[in-house]
């Protein structure tokens, strides 16, 4: 469980491993033996077992296997920094057992609650950290029961440098352990009176864990009054949990702003972590990084579950405008099975933050 300290000083049978590229198998007494590598040159004084391969070069349009290892098992953080310059040119993906599917399917920065990772900011909470200057880390529990398989796709015209570990524990699961699920969508512009939909296609039992939105501003004025919607085991038209607008769901309220400017935060489970700004609030081509995680308030479901939220400002006489900004957003989920994570990922201009 993440931040659970309760039981740290309970002795188990567990093998903790690591996968980086100092021990790619992630072996016992494996770590620190290689004899080429990014740091080859720099070691070449020193000899082996002196950070002879500290990252990894992946050519464009190369995919790369990060982390491949058997169960059972969990993994515990992953911790990623790139030297690339451009935002979402790099595709996470996880498989599980022998899915042959990601179930995890995203950008690599929107994964860690950062679509605009060039710009720094630091992001703090239980689930995910961004420190500086690009460190990515995330603490998602994400058990295995037979297989894992981790890689990282270059959409890029020029190699990336990558540094990442993988720390994983060896153990026996207890049943009823679900897969963890991550889905990638953008719309941009949102088509006129249509919500934005998060998440959809889930098919089985499971529970949802956490929300990532990205949204950039294409009107002046406040953008953040629509309705987030859980439509759940069998809901159509009406949904079972439906949200009062955007900031009250990312635990903030009155449009995030104190005396005119809006006000970034960071808690355990929810934040406005970054503003891309212009020359104050309420205008228009302004980008927020939100998150929320549901660690203590998990949204169960027995066979279905769809997500939406609208996009809603204010027009002339104090009626709702529906907006057409540009929102891209990460679902996190666990259920029963491993299956495909639903992601639509378009093209790398699809992708592109302009």
């Amino acid at each position: 469980m993440i931040g659970d300290m309760t039981s740290l000083s309970k002795l188990r049978n567990i093998k903790t491993r690591s996968i980086s590229p100092e021990n790619f198998s992630g072996g016992k007494g494996e770590g620190g033996q290689a004899v080429e590598g990014t740091g080859a040159s720099c070691a070449r004084d020193l000899g082996k077992g002196w950070k002879i391969s500290p990252s990894v070069k992946i050519a464009p349009g190369e995919t790369f296997t990060m982390a491949e290892m058997d169960g059972p098992g969990m993994i515990k953080h992953i911790w990623v920094t790139t030297s690339s310059t451009q935002n979402r040119t790099l595709v996470f993906r996880i498989y599980w057992d022998d899915c042959q599917e990601p179930s995890v399917e995203t950008p690599l920065g929107d994964f860690f609650a950062s679509a605009d990772e060039q710009q720094y900011e630091q992001l703090t909470s239980l689930a995910v950290c961004v420190n500086p200057r690009k460190a990515l880390n995330c603490y998602w529990d994400m058990p295995f029961y037979r297989h894992c398989k981790m890689t990282l796709e270059n959409l890029e015209d020029e190699d990336v440098i990558v540094y990442y570990q993988v720390d994983y524990q060896l153990l026996d699961l207890e049943p009823g352990m679900g897969y963890f699920h991550a889905q990638f969508r953008r719309t941009n512009p949102l088509p006129y009176k249509q919500d934005y939909t998060i998440l959809d296609g889930v098919k089985g039992k499971g529970q949802y864990v956490g929300t990532y939105l990205f949204w950039g501003v294409n009107n002046n004025g406040w953008w953040g009054e629509g309705e987030i919607k859980f439509f759940m085991d069998g809901d159509s038209e009406y949904p079972t949990i439906c949200g009062t607008g955007t900031e009250d769901y990312f635990c903030g309220s009155y449009d995030f702003e104190v005396d005119g400017i809006y006000r970034p935060y960071c808690t355990p489970y929810a934040g406005l972590s970054k503003i891309t700004a212009t020359d104050g609030a309420y205008k228009t081509q302004q980008r927020f990084n939100m998150y929320r995680w549901h660690i203590n308030d998990p949204i169960y479901f027995d066979t279905d579950l769809r997500v939406t939220i609208q996009a809603l400002g204010w027009r002339s006489g104090g009626r709702y405008l529906p907006l057409q900004d540009d929102i891209s957003s990460v679902a996190y989920w666990y259920q029963d099975t491993p299956a495909p994570s639903g992601s639509v990922l378009g093209s790398r201009d699809d992708l592109e933050i302009i």
